[in-house]
């Protein structure tokens, strides 16, 4: 464990006097026999005042299970587990950041700061971690992995998030060697020659048996993810990125009005966005794009206008709403201190946000609404990073309401699965046919979806062999809280075959509209969840005859 770490959380159990310990362990045994955890907390105050925490019942338990006197219970640490939103997707996300290097971009609302990456800031929650990691990636995946066990998460699907600037701009024997470091740390004990920490060239061949190792690791990789920008994006580099294990790419298009991103030195167009998003989706990507209001030049008016161009063509499967903020360490500044930028107000973007949310399809998911930016930094405008709550409340007391993923999402609730209905929403994106297919409660609850993309003769031609004439599975996600590999839970939706039905359905669709073949985009970790169903290896996808 690293040492950091470890310290954590032996302070924890030590915080428990004899007396806290053995509430504890009563409080443990009283959840176990189905009492309601909060419930028990608050009707047992402390006897100086306060309560125990969930903190403190998870390093109880720890402290039980490593010294033998508990049996390890699943059930009992999903139930105490800290933040369990984290988890309730169905995966468990570990970010890591690359060190800092020179970007390609020089829009004037990116903060800049020699001690991290472009656009990040050292006070940021992940960038922390990173900083204090020195943004070595095997230690910054280590210590979060452990982190998040100690927290009481299963972390043995990991998305692992790449943060950074623009990871095409930095050297590919780094993001290789990275990428590397990166599996070292999730196949840990199963890795028998782990790259070296330095950095430098891995040998030819490495990365490749590195991920062979994660495929039965402890640490599974479902998803890796990287962030870029549209003018980076090309055959070469989805072929590149590939070879890394990449799944989902995030790209700023900022904004959908070339006049707006050349006011405010983007760098690039809008016809680059348009192009890198086809391009991706030919190739089975899963795409996110980032999405700011309030640039230089823009108006709330104007946003609303610019928020309706996103799904006229571009279709992201994911977004992240970036409020600008302005920050003194951004060419930004200059222009606010002349005048010529007005920050929104609070409730100014909270009425904005509110307006586009329904607006937003069923097939996408929103993850942010706003940077994790500390509100010390920001010099006028909003400072509030509970923006998304505010939304809510603001749409509640509106009657409106979003159907985005993550607001349908069945998350830790049970599902009946004779309750669920397969629907097939269907929706053209540049040249390919876009098939959401999805289990829907009765409530209208999310419980799991399948992307198949029929792609068409004017699909952009990726020149991967393993793509021609294949439709493309670019995402099967069942959601429900993450379980163990192979473990099962009453009622989760992870675990009642839904994954096995919608590829069943996808590969209907495909060969009702003439395909001879499925690709799927798997992650390195869920290669044998496909291999199990009837796909074989290619190049750089996971291929099966129709």
């Amino acid at each position: 464990m690293e040492f950091t770490e470890k310290r954590k959380l032996w302070k924890k159990i030590n915080a428990l006097t004899p007396q806290k310990m053995e509430l504890a362990h009563r409080l443990l045994e009283q959840i176990r026999a189905g009492g309601d955890v909060m419930a028990l907390i608050r009707r047992h105050p402390l006897a100086e005042g306060g309560y125990l925490n969930k903190a403190a019942l998870v390093a109880a338990y720890k402290q039980l299970v490593d010294s033998g006197g508990m049996e390890p219970d699943t059930a009992l640490l999903e139930r105490i587990r800290m933040k369990p939103m984290r988890t309730l997707s169905g995966v468990t996300t570990v970010t890591v950041l690359t060190k800092p290097y020179p970007c390609p971009g020089k829009c004037i609302f990116c903060p800049t700061d020699v001690r991290m990456p472009k656009s990040y800031l050292p006070d940021e929650p992940g960038a922390m971690r990173a900083l204090e990691h020195h943004f070595d990636p095997y230690a910054q995946v280590e210590n979060r992995i452990r982190a998040l066990k100690n927290l009481g998460h299963p972390t043995d699907k990991i998305e692992l998030l790449i943060l950074g600037g623009t990871w095409s701009s930095y050297r590919r024997d780094y993001q290789e060697w990275f990428v590397g470091r990166c599996f070292d740390a999730m196949n840990h004990s199963l890795t028998p020659t782990p790259l070296p920490e330095g950095e430098g060239k891995i040998p030819d061949g490495a990365l490749k048996k590195i991920h062979t190792i994660n495929e039965n690791a402890d640490h599974r990789n479902v998803g890796l993810v990287i962030e870029t920008r549209p003018d980076e994006i090309n055959p070469d580099e989805i072929k590149w990125l590939r070879h890394l294990g990449v799944t989902k790419v995030q790209m700023g298009a900022q904004s959908f009005n070339d006049h707006i991103l050349e006011i405010n030195k983007r760098g690039h167009d809008v016809e680059s966005t348009r192009q890198a998003t086809a391009l991706l989706r030919a190739a089975g990507f899963k795409i996110v794009l980032h999405w700011m209001p309030n640039l230089l030049g823009a108006t709330p008016a104007s946003d609303r206008e610019d928020f309706a161009r996103m799904w006229a063509d571009f279709c992201p499967d994911e977004i992240k709403i970036y409020p600008n903020q302005l920050l003194a360490n951004a060419e930004l500044y200059e222009y606010w201190q002349r005048g010529e930028f007005h920050p929104y107000t609070t409730d100014e973007l909270v009425q904005l946000i509110a307006d586009i949310k329904p607006s937003i399809p069923r097939y996408c998911r929103v993850n942010r609404v706003i940077r994790d930016i500390p509100s010390n930094n920001v010099v006028a405008g909003n400072r509030r990073t509970s923006l998304r709550q505010d939304v809510q409340e603001t749409m509640k007391q509106r009657g409106t309401r979003c159907q985005c993923l993550r607001c349908r999402e069945v998350k830790g609730k049970t599902v009946e699965l004779s309750s669920l209905q397969m629907d097939d929403l269907i929706y053209q994106a540049g040249k390919a046919e876009e098939h959401f297919i999805a289990f829907n409660t009765a409530e209208d609850g999310l419980a799991g979806f399948i992307r198949l993309s029929l792609p068409s003769a004017g699909s952009p031609d990726t020149g991967i062999p393993d793509l021609a004439g294949a439709a493309l599975i670019r995402e099967v996600h069942v959601y429900g809280q993450s379980l163990a590999v192979g473990a099962e839970k009453s009622g989760a939706a992870q675990h009642v075959g839904l994954g096995t039905r919608l590829l069943e359905e996808a590969e209907r669709i495909a060969k009702q509209n003439g395909f001879a073949k499925l690709a799927v985009i798997a992650a390195v970790g869920t290669r044998g969840y496909y291999l199990d169903r009837g796909f074989e290896r290619g190049d750089y996808y996971l291929v099966k005859r129709i």
